[in-house]
């Protein structure tokens, strides 16, 4: 038997539709979505192999990903079809002819969909493209591209901020690149107003700047324009500004009269700095020997998330002791609050390995559901 991978399926669109979805027509969206996933253009393909979509449809990118390896399936809405991966030559007119031989997936069934990429598990969204639908299948599109696993800033505060400013921008025809540079030009500015000790006014423009890191991502995922360089870019700047953020919070201290003595200085920042870079390199073990992220192992790690010394969370503690006026006690709390989760990551890190010694499996919660 042979080892080699099956040919994916090549696009083959089924029918038409003028209505525009995040500028774009659906077409155009569904062959920005093959091409992402790797499929070949009609001409190219195998003989036979085949991912049928009818363009009355719009569905979350999951369900392309989702179909694409799984020849033989098909997945309706209420009996009408919506995409079908068929091979052997077979057509969406041979379907009731071969129903017993096909697998079908019926969207009103609410089938379980995991999606690694995002964190979670749901039933991704299929729903009929038309004029009137246009605006809330745009919203669902919005929504489908969070993460289910995230900080609760992300979650809960902004996504409808994030909403009005992704349509923004897609109705601009800006890039997501181009979000990602105004956004580090935002988390530059809260820097140099940290380091002055300008907190209130730092704290508004990296508010911008955390708004707008959602924006980015939201506005790839939406309108598939993601690449290389805009992940490298996007994630690089996360990766690497909150230590200097929490550097130059202490540096501003000064400016209240609150500077922290030195000895103290040196031991918050060994704190912060030490207890992010650490924390980042037990969730990139936790990745590399398990391949999963760490915080969609068991439930608690997911509502772990929600409050892990991230960025986010870490500015809510600032956010609050500075409205009572002490931010040097807010800087102390930050760095117990990452001392804290650093402690609860590797405690997790190492029961996972006592669970791997012991022979059981590291499945997230999330797949494990039936």
């Amino acid at each position: 038997m042979s080892d080699a991978p099956s040919p994916l399926p090549a696009l083959c669109l089924i029918g038409e539709n003028a209505t525009r979805l995040w500028g774009m027509t659906n077409a155009e969206r569904l062959r920005r979505l093959a091409r992402a996933e790797g499929l070949p253009e009609d001409a190219e393909a195998e003989a036979g192999e085949r991912l049928y979509v009818n363009l009355a449809y719009v569905f979350d990118p999951v369900w392309l990903r989702h179909i694409r390896t799984q020849p033989g399936t098909v997945v309706t809405d209420g009996g009408e079809l919506v995409l079908a991966h068929l091979t052997g030559g077979m057509t969406p007119g041979d379907l009731e002819r071969h129903r017993g031989a096909l697998t079908f997936i019926e969207y009103r069934d609410d089938p379980q969909i995991y999606n690694r990429q995002l964190r979670k598990l749901d039933c991704p969204f299929i729903q009929r493209l038309t004029p009137a639908t246009r605006r809330e299948i745009e919203r669902k599109s919005y929504f489908g591209a969070y993460k289910g696993v995230t900080d609760l800033l992300t979650k809960y505060l902004w996504p409808e901020l994030a909403l009005g400013l992704t349509r923004i921008a897609a109705s601009l025809g800006m890039t997501p690149n181009m979000v990602t540079g105004i956004g580090a030009a935002m988390c530059l500015w809260a820097t140099y107003l940290f380091s002055q000790g300008l907190y209130w006014s730092g704290m508004l423009a990296g508010f911008a700047f955390m708004v707008l890191d959602t924006v980015d991502g939201k506005l790839a995922r939406c309108t598939v324009t993601s690449s290389k360089w805009g992940n490298v870019f996007d994630h690089g700047v996360d990766l690497i500004h909150p230590p200097f953020w929490w550097y130059f919070w202490g540096v501003g201290l000064s400016a209240w009269g609150l500077a922290l003595s030195p000895r103290a200085f040196a031991l918050v920042m060994a704190a912060v700095i030490a207890g992010y870079v650490l924390q980042r390199l037990i969730e990139g073990m936790f990745i590399k020997d398990f391949g999963m992220d760490i915080h969609v192992w068991r439930p608690f790690d997911s509502r772990f998330r929600l409050i892990t010394a991230r960025r986010n969370p870490n500015m809510v503690i600032l956010f609050v002791a500075t409205i009572f006026g002490r931010p040097d006690i807010g800087l102390i709390a930050l760095a117990w609050w990452t001392v804290i989760s650093l402690i609860v990551h590797a405690v997790r890190l190492m029961q996972a390995y006592g669970v791997k010694r012991s022979g059981r499996p590291i499945v997230s919660w999330m797949e494990a559901k039936p």
